[in-house]
């Protein structure tokens, strides 16, 4: 069982601490936190929940890993908008029979990450719940003017992704089937790392022109960019960099890889890696004719089908 609200609250405490952000002139310990905001920056919020058996299962999932998790795809929004971390929130839903080491674990999990990239932990909420809910909030900033959004995509741009997609798709997949998976032979699965590097040298460079993160499939997130940019695209099957382990379904639709996905301009020179991570061109923008925008995928022969969202969307799937 997990200890007293109060108690639990300082065992956080401990376990979180780090060096104070810059920006924390108050942290935990009030009713508010307070933040100092940079000048000539634009304040990025982004927040995000992970439910127990709809985004993680405890059978499957490390209570590291689910603290890790949950702060990774927080972290990867901020990347996705070619923004810089600066807090956290978590308000966090325990059922009273979870032991305690199980949220320390959480915690600990937590805590690695948060350490790495400088996201002090500065607040948040303790409540008991049915099962086990977190609710993480993440504060970060960007150059006043300089966020890659996802409508900036246009006709003629180039869609490129990072690292390789459909690991982690292939690891649940796997876990669904029963089979047993040690963390450290799967990290992109357990231990996502959000791409914040990446995302910071292509906006300082002014790449990107439209940008998103890869957590829902890249069927689903490229149309995201097409609906905000009102375009649409085709993909090469064959470039697509496909994980290994994983297929070429996977790798269109199975989501929770944490890569970015973006667009550049036909003239832009990409590199094949930046920030020490691979990069890939896939496809083109075109321009949209019809709504919602029809975008293709081409296979090894050049002949084009539909490619049609099948990443995950809530209350039509059951498991994440």
């Amino acid at each position: 069982m997990p200890q007293p609200e109060r108690k639990l609250i300082e065992r956080v405490q401990r376990i979180t601490r780090g060096r104070a952000a810059k920006v924390i002139l108050r942290g935990i310990g009030d009713d508010c936190a307070i933040l100092r905001v940079t000048p000539g920056h634009h304040l990025l919020v982004t927040t995000d929940l992970s439910i127990e058996d709809v985004h993680f299962r405890r059978k499957w999932h490390p209570a590291a890993s689910v603290g890790h998790r949950c702060l990774a795809r927080g972290l990867s929004d901020i990347a996705a908008m070619g923004g810089e971390p600066l807090v956290c929130f978590l308000s966090l839903g325990l059922p009273a029979r979870l032991p305690q080491k199980w949220v320390d674990e959480f915690f600990r999990g937590f805590a690695r990450l948060a350490r790495r990239f400088r996201v002090p932990l500065t607040g948040g909420d303790i409540s008991a719940a049915p099962k086990i809910a977190a609710d993480i909030v993440v504060a970060g900033q960007v150059p006043a003017g300089k966020a890659v959004l996802r409508s900036g995509a246009r006709s003629g741009d180039r869609i490129y992704v990072t690292g390789e997609l459909g690991a982690s798709a292939a690891i649940l997949k796997r876990l669904a089937e029963g089979q047993r998976i040690p963390p450290a032979a799967a990290r992109s699965h357990f231990y996502p790392e959000p791409r914040l590097a990446a995302a910071r040298w292509l906006r300082e460079r002014k790449l990107a022109t439209a940008m998103i993160d890869l957590s829902d499939g890249l069927s689903v997130d490229l149309g995201h960019i097409c609906d905000e940019s009102r375009v649409t695209a085709s993909v090469s099957a064959g470039s697509i960099p496909v994980a290994s382990g994983a297929t070429l379904d996977l790798a269109v639709h199975g989501g929770e890889d944490y890569e970015l996905l973006f667009t550049a301009g036909p003239r832009a020179r990409i590199p094949a890696r930046a920030a020490g991570v691979k990069i890939t061109e896939i496809g083109r923008i075109q321009a949209r004719k019809d709504y919602p925008a029809v975008i293709r995928i081409l296979d090894e022969n050049g002949k084009a089908r539909i490619l049609r969202p099948q990443g995950w969307e809530h209350f039509r799937q059951r498991i994440r």
